[in-house]
């Protein structure tokens, strides 16, 4: 059964029960749960642009199947899970499996998929979901590429008792302990930085590492760590397991700019708890396995810890998949049924799947071959996955590396390590791939390639793939070391040694476990700690400036901190800090305006009009036009104007995902009105912004456009008025 994206319910708010009307019927004991099947991102391009990552195979083994089973092991009874791109063919999957729902071997008394067509992050679908009211209790959210064998008994447990205790504890994180070195599954170039109060299991702040960044500050609100011991954890294995209450889903509409789990969500919940009231604590486990499959290179590992047994009992030897026969045969290396190894062939650590053939004197170590794959004679493959019907000719070398469904490698060809070969590529004999290469046979847009004889030889298919962000993105930055299958700063002229730790030697005592521990009256102070963005789009730093300069902007248009004087010091320097660009100024500062008008326009801040919430978000604080003219605008040309007035059109129409369509049209119109009438932005400034194709897009950006039309009508009869009177004064 699917859902599509249905009528508006009422977003959730401030002060509202935790029960949606519906619900109240809903037993206690019912777990629901959340499957999140897209992450919005392009870390598995080539292979996501044919298929989504909750189908790829890991270990021979579609991503979804570890996640549904995690799911199934703890007892949940009702799943919800939301698709976003390729929809069609996680439906099709689903139906044709033993998940099915209404067949007698499917765990689950309910399973829907939800669609949501406009959805353009997973902030999208956890703002839909609240709008559905189809939540009625606890529910646990997870990923599609989830990898864990942890009990949440005794964590469902403890989460529910501390809700009872108080209603305002809405949401318990799963972390898994691992130590501070080295770890096969921690998240290269991400180090996820969690404060702690270690007694009341409560998660204080929130930030993430960046190893490519100088040194950064966070300062850590006082208010939080009064009275309380903390510790800064940057040991944590995060697979973004969270046991939550429908309050969160409240606090996501609430927020309508929130894209991330953490890096916005978690982040911004916390940095912000005075004003929402909500606690999030964290189970931490030493025990059981998990992991996300959040990019190629954590494919990589995972893929090897299931092949040793780190899993169970998600391990070969279990056969998940109905049909699967594998055994342990030979070193490490299990086999399924009709699996032919000539003489002579040497495989050890390795996962071979049915009805593949090994020709003799090859070599296989390290690897994972799927069902129904060719492997010539002499041939050899290292530290690499090779997926069904793949075929690999005569004396080949393919070294870690991933060549898809259906593609083939020529006589002799050489595929070196980090190269992604896509669905259905074919190299020709003696092609040279160079390390890290990508080819498909389509582009980043989707579209078929032409082949191209220089990477896939005189007789290949395919043709070297580049991802449209790649032009746009710093090549430097994090979201370019989380996509390829090998980590590496070399290039970079960097080490991971470098990477800026939690605190000095003289602020903060650090164990051997990982932990760095402070009085309040240390971690009162500027606490060292790096932040970055590890979303695929936006700079290196995108979101962490964008989530403080917001904060930040908002606390001043709330009254309860500040003035736009001192704030525009605290702004400039987030800016210098993140090296943050003019599109990342203009878009914080359009994003925290409009939010506050919208919240102006909430019942319990006196359910103003549009008009009037315009109106008081501009000029109820001194300072805020200049703040606006000088930061928001910057040098006054039609340009910057224009490029201000999309920000703010943007921010609306994100605002229109929480409050209805007609009121966020409305909401533009009245903020362009009111820069109008505050000489904020001029006339050729607001025509420039409606004459430009980008404010034109399909979907709530175009809808929520239209609601401007009288405005721009007016000045464009204005503006003829003005040229006629000047012609007659001539």
């Amino acid at each position: 059964m699917s859902q599509n994206k249905g009528a508006k319910g009422g977003a959730s708010a401030k002060g509202k029960k935790s029960g949606k009307p519906g619900t109240e019927d809903k037993r206690e004991d019912v777990l629901q749960a959340v499957l999140i099947a897209d992450s919005f991102q392009t870390r598995f391009h080539p292979f996501s642009i044919e298929k989504p990552r909750c189908l790829l195979p890991l270990a021979n083994t579609p991503l979804i199947e570890y996640s549904l089973e995690f799911l199934a092991m703890n007892g949940v009874q009702e799943v919800f899970i939301y698709c976003g791109n390729h929809h069609e063919q996680i439906e099709r999957y689903i139906n044709s499996s033993r998940w099915c729902p209404g067949l007698r071997s499917c765990p689950f008394t309910t399973l829907e998929f939800i669609r949501v067509a406009d959805a353009r992050s997973i902030g999208d679908f956890l703002r839909d979901l609240d709008k559905r009211n189809i939540i009625g209790g606890d529910f646990v959210l997870v990923h599609g590429d989830l990898v864990a064998n942890i009990p949440l008994d005794g964590i469902l447990a403890a989460h529910r008792a501390r809700r009872e205790a108080n209603r305002d504890s809405c949401m318990t994180v799963v972390l898994r302990e691992a130590g501070e070195g080295e770890h096969n599954t921690k998240t290269k170039g991400i180090t996820p930085a969690f404060i702690i109060d270690p007694k009341a299991k409560r998660c204080l702040h929130y930030e993430e590492i960046h190893p490519l960044q100088a040194d950064h500050y966070v300062t850590l609100d006082p208010t939080v760590l009064e009275n309380r011991e903390a510790e800064a954890r940057t040991d944590l294995i995060d697979a973004e397991i969270d046991i939550c209450t429908p309050d969160v889903l409240a606090l996501w509409s609430e927020s309508f700019d929130y894209e991330l789990p953490r890096a916005n969500f978690l982040h911004g919940v916390l940095k912000d708890w005075e004003l929402n009231g909500k606690m999030i604590h964290t189970e931490i486990v030493n025990e059981g396995y998990s992991a996300r499959v959040r990019n190629l290179q954590m494919y990589d590992a995972i893929s090897r810890d299931v092949l040793n047994g780190w899993t169970y009992p998600f391990v070969p030897e279990c056969n998940l998949l109905t049909g699967q026969t594998y055994q342990l045969r030979g070193i490490n290396v299990y086999r399924e049924d009709d699996v032919e190894v000539e003489g002579d062939s040497e495989v050890v650590h390795a996962i071979l799947g049915k009805d593949t053939h090994v020709g003799a004197g090859s070599t296989i170590r390290n690897s994972v071959i799927g069902r129904n794959c060719k492997i010539g004679s002499n041939v050899r493959i290292v530290d690499s996955f090779i997926w069904d019907d793949a075929i690999i000719n005569d004396g080949a070398v393919v070294e870690h590396a991933i060549i898809a469904e259906r593609a083939a490698v020529g006589k002799e060809a050489y595929v070196h390590e980090g190269a992604l070969v896509s669905f259905g590529v074919h190299l020709g004999n003696l092609t040279d791939v160079e390390p890290g290469t990508m080819l498909s046979l389509f582009t980043g847009s989707g579209k078929p390639a032409s082949a191209q004889s220089k990477f896939v030889g005189s007789e290949g298919k395919g043709a070297l793939f580049q991802s449209p962000e790649d032009d746009e993105e710093d090549p430097d930055g994090p979201s370019h070391l989380q996509k390829s299958l090998i980590y590496s700063l070399e290039e970079l002229d960097f080490s991971d040694s470098s990477v800026s730790t939690l605190g000095d030697d003289d602020d903060l005592s650090d164990d051997d476990s990982g932990r760095a521990s402070a009085t309040p009256s240390q971690l009162n102070s500027r606490s060292r700690l790096s932040s970055f963005a590890s979303d695929d789009s936006g700079g290196p730093n995108f979101y962490s400036f964008h989530s403080d300069a917001v904060h930040g902007l908002l606390d001043v248009l709330r009254g309860t901190s500040g003035n736009f004087e001192s704030e525009k010091l605290e702004f400039m320097s987030l800016r210098l800090a993140n090296n943050a660009s003019d599109a990342a100024m203009r878009k914080a500062v359009a994003t925290a305006f409009v939010r506050r008008a919208v919240e102006l326009t909430n019942a319990e801040n006196g359910a103003l009009e549009p008009s009037k919430a315009a109106k008081q978000v501009l000029t109820s604080r001194e300072g805020a036009i200049e703040f606006i003219s000088e930061v928001g605008v910057g040098d006054q040309s039609v340009t910057e104007q224009l490029e201000f007035a999309l920000a703010v059109h943007k921010a609306c129409a994100s605002s229109a995902k929480i409050i209805e369509a007609t009121k966020a049209g409305n909401l533009l119109a009245a903020m362009l009105q009111q820069m109008y009438d505050l000489e904020i932005l001029d006339e050729d400034g607001i025509l420039g912004w409606w004459e430009d194709d980008r404010g034109k897009e399909e979907g709530l950006i175009a809808g929520v456009r239209e609601k401007c039309k009288m405005l721009v009508e007016w000045l464009e009869n204005a503006d003829e008025e003005s040229e006629e009177e000047g012609d007659d004064d001539e």
